[in-house]
């Protein structure tokens, strides 16, 4: 029989996680209440399975402490922390084939955590009142799946019983499913790569290579969600090899465009020991929206309208060999089989002779601060999208998995 696993918070929101309990059963699942609430729950509220005393526990919080500290932010903090645990755990033992909540903002927040710490396919379904804003810091880079509750979750009324009975009867549906899926996948190992507009020649050449291979390719759009993603699918062991051709995130992180996937990209693979191949495509740009939008502060850069929505801005010499450096230490920083590949004759559409990102200088700063990092270094006379290169890129990732394979 299929699992829900409900995180609630029992001390505001009992009579409702009772209702969708009732309704998840009445769908044939086995459900498995857990409380993630801070203070003692009404006696007219339903028994948790997993207490939350054991919640804040698994955490190493003392529940009683947080009661008297009195610091909501704080406890909310220790029980997302200790519901993540916990529903990882309970997957870890088959005991949990979908998670579902339904909350306001402080609720949200920790099932949201909790969800995000289970592998993406894993079902995850969250009613909330902050559903109709943005969403980013709920979802982060998994597959949460969202609901706007309309109303408050405060009572069972005419409208949350049929989005809160809906909910129910889409995280049983899902469990069911999860519980019969085979997910052992296609049975071809996977690799993920990375593609920009300006990158997308090189990457369909290198998604060509690996396809006659036999991998399976997942290629993620380097927008922030993007890289996201893939530092996530690495975490969750969910993947062969990466091939990291599209690096532009950084560039964004570091000089403040609107794409960037965070401090941590770069990351994921390397501490995973999943072997990895990197470039420095799109490296030359960071981007913003319509170029009313580009700050101030680059008034005097060299910009390019993309599109009405997107303005890319060339980077700098001193920002590049910024990038170079961050590139190099990461991959070299990594615990299994990663090197860098990179293009002499520029690492764009844009970067080309001639071209309105061309900057020799910029792309040499960068590569000479890859060349001080002692990362293994391939430096390739071609342009990033000639087929070339793509090629080389995917035949040195096939080698390292390969290799990896035998040895482990």
């Amino acid at each position: 029989m299929a699992t829900v696993v409900l995180v609630g918070t029992l001390d505001t929101k009992g009579a409702e996680y009772g209702w969708l309990r009732e309704r998840l059963r009445e769908q044939g699942c086995d459900v498995l209440l857990v409380d993630v609430g801070v203070h003692a729950p009404p006696g007219d509220a339903p028994a948790a399975d997993v207490p939350a005393d054991v919640v804040a526990r698994t955490a190493g919080h003392d529940l009683t402490a947080l009661r008297t500290a009195g610091d909501r932010g704080a406890a909310v903090a220790a029980m997302a922390e200790g519901a993540a645990l916990t529903v990882a755990a309970l997957h870890r033992e088959g005991r949990l084939h979908a998670v579902l909540a339904a909350a306001g903002s402080g609720g949200s927040a920790i099932a949201a955590q909790a969800m995000r710490a289970l592998p993406i396919g894993v079902p995850k379904v969250l009613v909330s009142t902050m559903a109709g804003g943005d969403v980013a810091p709920y979802v982060g880079s998994s597959d949460v799946t969202l609901m706007y509750s309309v109303v408050d979750i405060a009572g069972i009324n005419a409208v949350s019983r049929l989005v809160l009975g809906n909910a129910a009867a889409a995280a049983a549906g899902m469990a069911a499913r999860f519980e019969k899926a085979d997910t052992g996948g296609t049975g071809r190992r996977v690799v993920a790569a990375t593609m920009f507009g300006v990158t997308t020649p090189a990457v369909d050449a290198a998604r060509a290579r690996l396809a006659e291979l036999g991998y399976e390719v997942l290629v993620f759009h380097a927008t922030g969600a993007g890289g996201r993603a893939v530092e996530k699918l690495a975490a969750d062991g969910m993947l062969d090899g990466v091939l990291d051709l599209t690096t532009t995130e950084l560039a964004d992180e570091r000089v403040g465009g609107v794409l960037s996937a965070g401090p941590d990209r770069l990351t994921a693979a390397g501490a995973a020991g999943v072997p990895q191949v990197v470039a420095p495509g799109a490296l030359d740009m960071v981007n913003f929206g319509p170029e009313s939008t580009v700050p101030a502060r680059f008034a005097d850069r060299r910009l390019l309208v993309h599109n009405p929505t997107v303005t890319l801005m060339r980077t700098t010499p001193a920002e590049m060999r910024d990038l170079g450096a961050e590139l190099g230490r990461k991959t070299a920083a990594a615990t299994g089989p990663a090197e860098v590949f990179w293009p002499l004759r520029g690492v764009s559409a844009v970067d080309v002779a001639d071209g309105p990102f061309e900057d020799t200088e910029a792309d040499a700063a960068a590569l000479e601060a890859v060349r001080r990092t002692g990362v293994r270094l391939h430096e390739i006379d071609a342009h990033i999208n000639d087929p070339a290169f793509a090629v080389a890129m995917a035949d040195r990732l096939h080698a390292l998995i390969t290799t990896q394979g035998a040895t482990s």
